[in-house]
C-alpha cells in the first residue's frame, strides 16, 4: 500500500447539479519530523511553519498538495467527485519505519470507521455491494456493462465508479440505464471507505438492490482499503500473465472471487489457465474462480448465479445488520 495516501477537500456533485465541499482530515508526514492531522480549512492554517497557498477555484475543489513545497493547488471538475492525493512520498526516505508503520495504522484505522458506518448504511437497506479490483485493462468495466444489461430486470442496480480522471466508465454504465456516480481521485490510486460515504449520500439505494463499486485499476493499495463491501471481486485477463496472484498476493488474499476474463482471447494468446488459477489458489486456499467473457457471456450465468446466491445469504432478515455490526 502507498503509505500516505490521506485525501484532502473533496467535490461531490449534487443532485441539483451543484458541488458541495467536503473537507477530509488527514495526517502528513512531513521531514521536518512531526505528522500532524489536519483538514483543510482554505483560510488559515496554524502548523508553526511558513505555507505558501496557491488557489485557482471554479467550485469544484479537489486538494491536489504538493508537500514538497506546501503549495496547495485545486483542480476542479463538475462532472465527478474528485479526491486529490499529494505525492508524500518524497518525504518517506526520511521516516523511521516505526512511524511508517504508526501512519500507515492511522490511515487504515479512520478508514475502516468509515467502512463500518458504510457497511450498517448499506445493510439498512438489505443493499449487496461488490468491490471490484483489477490492474487496468482487464475489462471491468466491460464485465460490469455485461452483468449490468442482464440482471437489470431482476434487480436495481447503482454503480460507484473510480478513476484518477474522467468520467468516462461512469457514462458507458449510464448508458446502460443504471445510475452512477463517478469519483475522480486525482493523483490517489484508490477509493477509500470516507469517498464511498460521499458517494452513498448522492445515490438512491433501492431496498434489496445491488451496487457496484469500480476501483482504480490497481493491484495493490485497493487491498488495504475495506469500502464496506460485502465481497471483494478480483478480476485478471488472460493478456496478463499467469504469476500475477504471485506477484500481487495481497489482492487476491483479500478477495473472495477471481473472474478470469477475456476467456474468448484464449485461442490467441500464450496463457495458462490452469497454471494462473493454481497460483491463485496457493496464495488464497479459499478464493472462488470462475472463467469468463464479458464479450462472449462465456461463464457470466455462473456469475451471476453466484452473486444471486451470495445476495440472497446477505439479505435474509437480520443477517445484513448482523454481518455490519
Amino acid at each position: 500500500m502507498c503509505t500516505v495516501c490521506g485525501c484532502g477537500t473533496s467535490s461531490v456533485e449534487g443532485k441539483d447539479g451543484h458541488s458541495h465541499d467536503h473537507p477530509q482530515d488527514h495526517e502528513h508526514p512531513h521531514d521536518h519530523a512531526h505528522p500532524h492531522a489536519h483538514g483543510h480549512d482554505h483560510h488559515a492554517h496554524e502548523h508553526g511553519h511558513h505555507h505558501h497557498h496557491d488557489h485557482g477555484h471554479t467550485h469544484d475543489h479537489a486538494d491536489h498538495a504538493d508537500h514538497e513545497h506546501h503549495d496547495h493547488d485545486h483542480a476542479h471538475s463538475s462532472a465527478a467527485i474528485d479526491f486529490g492525493s499529494g505525492p508524500a512520498g518524497v518525504h518517506i526516505a526520511g521516516l523511521s519505519q516505526d512511524r511508517i508503520v504508526r501512519i500507515e495504522r492511522d490511515i487504515l484505522a479512520k478508514n475502516n470507521d468509515h467502512a463500518r458506518e458504510n457497511r450498517l448504511r448499506l445493510a439498512l437497506t438489505d443493499t449487496f455491494a461488490l468491490n471490484f479490483v483489477s490492474s487496468p485493462g482487464s475489462g471491468k468495466t466491460s464485465l460490469l456493462v455485461r452483468t449490468i444489461n442482464d440482471l437489470k430486470e431482476r434487480f436495481k442496480i447503482a454503480v460507484i465508479e473510480g478513476d484518477q480522471q474522467t468520467s468516462n466508465d461512469a457514462e458507458r454504465i449510464r448508458a446502460t440505464g443504471v445510475q452512477a456516480l463517478q469519483l475522480n481521485t486525482g493523483k490517489g490510486c484508490h477509493l477509500d471507505a470516507h469517498m464511498v460515504s460521499h458517494a452513498l449520500s448522492e445515490l438512491t439505494i433501492e431496498r434489496g438492490g445491488l451496487l457496484f463499486i469500480e476501483n482504480v485499476g490497481n493491484l495493490v493499495c485497493p487491498a488495504a482499503f475495506d469500502l464496506g463491501e460485502a465481497h471483494k471481486v478480483v478480476v485478471l485477463s488472460v493478456t496478463e500473465g499467469e504469476d500475477k496472484p504471485l506477484k500481487y498476493p495481497e489482492m487476491f488474499a483479500a478477495s473472495d472471487l477471481l473472474l478470469l476474463n477475456k476467456s474468448d482471447l484464449l485461442p490467441h494468446v500464450e496463457f495458462d489457465v490452469g497454471l494462473c488459477l493454481a497460483n491463485a489458489l496457493k496464495v488464497n486456499p479459499d478464493l472462488q474462480t470462475l472463467v469468463v467473457s464479458a464479450r462472449t457471456g462465456e461463464g457470466m450465468p455462473a456469475f451471476y448465479a453466484w452473486l444471486e446466491a451470495h445476495a440472497a445469504r446477505l439479505v435474509r432478515p437480520g443477517a445484513g445488520l448482523a454481518a455490519a455490526k
